[in-house]
């Protein structure tokens, strides 16, 4: 009998020091996650009901609380709407977050652990604590010459700064009216929602980090270029075979050049004049050279397969694997299964501009308390050196070179050396191109790299995507 009761007991200790365990869990360590989470309706409603922070763009708000005379008090309220809804995002009752409204809540919203101080005063006086405002990493002039730049283009344009990682420009059309998600009148904001989900050109994907992926084309002869040299197999005087059309390895799929002839003239071709023109039977066979394991590493070291936070979190760009000799030709320049982000094409010319040292881009530059005290400062950090300095310092002059003689001649400025590569990615068959330019200015001392892309492009990334780059580079920099 006392064997028996042992045993009941000892079962009834076990459950107990495991319920103790499981509810210890979940109210102190899941705290957080408990409360980030989309379904906890009274954080949401207890989040209405605060004095959301601002977002602030060189001190002006671009999204701000205002009162208002129903049970949540406040309202948010999106200044420029339409050019700031990729950064902003959208802050709802009922359809979630998204952008950084939706990355940095807790601190918007005042229930971050780094105002816990702020959240016991508020249980003391009573009052509701107030969130934090974020001041945002955006050149206010960057962006609104991005966004004229782009006109009625689809696609986006994402600048950065290569020696901080601060991004300058973030920019996505078509846009929205993140007001239409604001209010507090469920119905519309669902109707809205409904109507913004529905539309075929995807008002609500930042194109910048995420949405349909895009073949790069040319402009991933950045990282290919950058992977050759860096490996010691390739010089840019290297010569490279160099005839008309090449038929891939155990397939009919015959590849030309996009002049239709040999890169340039003769037999042979350098890697430097193979990027100048933008070649693309040089670069297979600098591919099938360096081999799938190779290119790999220097993609992942630039930052493809992994979901950037800037704080969004970005799509991760792809490079395949397991692929034969002829996809592995393809995909060298950029065609294939190759699928980016332009965020993950800016973080190329990012990293050469900056020697070889590639920052982690991000959008928020500080968080301010209520009180204008500073609770986070977000300092400049490296990311990654997917390449060498020298290999940046031998890249640079080639990438200038492109603009200046070469294939993105549409991105020259006067009196001012600009590095750049376009990129012309074909799609499916019938499917217009997808168009590209990338690079960054000035070439001396880079202030600004830059990602452009425009999607059902007619024509070549040298006559669409590189003017409107020259347009945000000549705003900048003459500011």
């Amino acid at each position: 009998m006392n064997k028996e009761l042992k045993r009941v007991s000892t079962a009834v200790l076990l459950m107990f020091v495991a319920l103790f365990a499981s509810g210890t869990i979940i109210t102190v360590f899941q705290e957080e996650n408990l409360r980030a989470d989309p379904r906890n309706a009274r954080t949401l409603y207890a989040s209405f009901s605060a004095e959301r922070g601002p977002l602030l763009v060189d001190g002006v708000p671009i999204a701000e609380s205002t009162p208002v005379d129903d049970d949540f008090e406040f309202q948010r309220v999106y200044n420029d709407p339409l050019l700031y809804a990729p950064v902003t995002g959208y802050f709802t009752l009922n359809q979630g977050n998204a952008g950084v409204e939706g990355a940095l809540n807790d601190y918007l919203t005042g229930t971050a652990n780094d105002q816990f101080f702020d959240q016991l005063n508020a249980i003391f006086t009573g009052q509701s604590p107030k969130g934090a405002a974020v001041e945002l990493t955006i050149d206010p002039v960057a962006q609104q010459a991005a966004w004229d730049a782009l006109g009625d283009y689809r696609g986006a344009v994402i600048a950065m700064d290569p020696q901080t990682g601060a991004i300058l420009a973030m920019v996505s059309k078509p846009s929205y009216d993140p007001n239409l998600l604001a209010t507090h009148d469920t119905s519309s904001v669902i109707t809205a929602y409904e109507q913004l989900e529905a539309d075929p050109t995807s008002p609500l994907d930042n194109r910048t980090i995420g949405g349909t992926l895009y073949h790069p084309g040319s402009v991933f002869k950045v990282l290919m270029t950058a992977a050759a040299i860096d490996s010691g197999e390739f010089e840019p005087t290297t010569e490279i075979p160099n005839p008309p059309t090449l038929q891939l390895p155990l397939s009919n799929t015959v590849i030309s050049n996009a002049q239709g002839s040999t890169c340039g003239g003769g037999a042979t071709v350098t890697l430097a004049n193979a990027l100048r023109l933008s070649c693309n039977i040089p670069f297979a066979q600098v591919g099938a050279s360096l081999g799938e394991d190779t290119i790999a590493e220097y993609a992942e070291a630039f930052g493809f397969g992994s979901r950037i936070q800037v704080p969004m979190s970005a799509t991760a760009s792809i490079y395949p694997d397991g692929m034969d000799e002829a996809q592995l030709m393809l995909s060298s320049f950029g065609q294939y299964d190759v699928r980016v982000t332009p965020l993950q094409i800016v973080m190329l010319s990012a990293a050469v501009a900056n020697g070889g040292e590639l920052m982690q881009p991000t959008l928020v530059e500080r968080i301010l308390a209520p009180d204008l005290t500073e609770l986070v400062s977000f300092d400049p950090t490296v990311y990654s050196q997917p390449i060498s300095a020298e290999t940046a310092e031998t890249m640079v002059p080639m990438m200038v070179a492109n603009v200046d003689s070469g294939a993105a001649s549409n991105a020259r400025m006067n009196g001012v050396d600009v590095g750049g590569k376009t990129g012309t990615a074909q799609n499916a068959e019938g499917t217009p191109n997808t168009l590209w330019f990338t690079g960054f200015a000035p070439a001396s001392d880079p202030q600004i790299a830059i990602a452009v892309v425009v999607e059902n492009g007619a024509g070549f990334g040298n006559q669409v995507a590189a003017p409107i780059a020259k347009k945000v580079f000549e705003a900048v920099l003459n500011k």
